[in-house]
């Protein structure tokens, strides 16, 4: 639903959802004759959808409790990528490495070099860096 490409694959589907195909809408209609319409566009709440998509659900940014986490999924063509999230007075630097050429699955988590298995970490403010290695 959140792809607006998806909402128009073909003509139909297109004069459907009414608005551009490569601008996500805030608001899909479930109203009676306006099912599959798309509203909103253009909108700042369409833009925060984007931005939840790519952080947290390609990128696999997670921050549950105060406890970080990664789970990518992400095209088996990257090679890796590096996310920089400071919390309060911490920093945290994340790389993410896919040698293996997978979409999904995270083998280890390593804090500072040092393998964590639970596989996340609790956020701290106490002014420290702490770098982070995920191998997928």
């Amino acid at each position: 639903m959140i792809n607006p490409i998806n909402h128009s694959l073909n003509k139909e589907s297109a004069k459907k959802y009414k608005i551009e195909p490569y601008v996500m809408s805030a608001d899909i209609s479930n109203s009676e004759g306006l099912i599959g319409t798309g509203g909103w566009n253009w909108y700042t709440g369409s833009s925060s959808w984007y931005y939840d998509a790519i952080i947290e659900y390609i990128l696999g940014f997670k921050i549950q409790d105060k406890y970080l986490k990664i789970e990518p999924c992400i095209d088996s063509s990257w090679k890796e990528y590096e996310i920089h999230y400071k919390y309060k007075t911490s920093m945290y630097n994340i790389k993410v490495k896919n040698k293996n050429s997978k979409n999904t699955g995270v083998e280890k988590f390593i804090l500072n070099r040092e393998e964590v298995k639970d596989k996340r970490v609790l956020l701290r403010d106490d002014g420290k860096i702490y770098n982070i290695e995920v191998i997928m």
